[in-house]
């Protein structure tokens, strides 16, 4: 099959109309969303955005793809791998088709992705873990920052700072509803499961009232981009008072921008 526009694709849609193309979505995200790391399901949420000119078909390379949803987070996109994971568990699972295209004058050209009704789905069950992530070829090296937790996390209760010491648990054993993306984010620095978790907790105590309004990809970018700042400002030697509380008004502040220029 030549590549071409979306023009030319149009035919291979499934859908009469955006609304079933949506329940469709629904309802395979009510059935399979456990079957999608949080980055997959950022990147299968981002295809079927791109899917709404003729509904339920994409054409587009995969780098395209990876560049829109880059400047959608500010920034901070997904990998390759993890789109590709996506599209062969999609496909496996029935939702989706991918058809390959060949340029006129020869070489690979880019692909089409078309969604299928819900006839189309199929009862499987993946058999690689639901949170599975790319593996981390070695153990990254503790940097300094690390050896300073008790002074950045200063508290007034000693019970819970010599439990923080006992603790020895690496960000493997972090609790399993933190997103992989922040874990990911704050592991170089702190690579310790209660740390991180610590961060989170502040997260989420910030945003447990407005998760109905802001979608759970936002929050997590948005306290990535907070712990990197708190960072920044950490080395930069701006930090009056712990790293944790410094991390928690930060976020706060981006979320609020962040909600408040959702439309109303």
């Amino acid at each position: 099959m030549l590549s071409g526009r979306i023009e030319d694709f149009k035919n291979f849609s499934q859908f009469s109309s955006i609304k079933e193309f949506n329940n469709t979505i629904e309802m395979f995200l009510a059935e399979h969303k456990k079957d999608f790391t949080t980055g997959e399901l950022i990147a299968f949420k981002r295809l079927v955005r791109f899917s709404a000119k003729y509904v339920g078909v994409a054409n587009a390379k995969i780098g395209t793809l990876l560049k829109i949803n880059h400047l959608k987070m500010n920034g901070f996109g997904i990998s390759r791998s993890t789109f590709e994971r996506m599209l062969r568990k999609a496909k496996k699972l029935g939702i989706l088709t991918v058809k390959n295209t060949v340029k006129s004058k020869g070489g690979k050209g880019h692909n089409v992705y078309i969604f299928n009704t819900i006839d189309g789905l199929k009862e499987e069950k993946l058999t690689d873990c639901k949170n599975q992530e790319k593996p981390y070829e070695s153990k990254p090296k503790r940097p300094k920052l690390e050896r300073e937790t008790n002074i950045l996390f200063k508290t007034s209760n000693n019970k819970d700072l010599n439990k923080r010491k006992e603790d020895h648990l690496d960000a493997t054993f972090t609790a399993s509803y933190i997103p992989k993306e922040f874990v990911q984010a704050v592991r170089p620095f702190f690579d310790q499961a209660s740390t991180i978790e610590e961060f989170w907790k502040s997260v989420f105590l910030d945003t447990r009232k407005i998760t109905h309004i802001v979608d759970q990809e936002t929050i997590t970018y948005t306290a990535i981009n907070a712990f990197k700042q708190s960072i920044r400002a950490y080395k930069k030697g701006k930090i009056r008072t712990t790293l944790i509380a410094f991390f928690t008004g930060t976020f706060k502040n981006l979320m609020d921008q962040a909600y408040f220029a959702i439309p109303g």
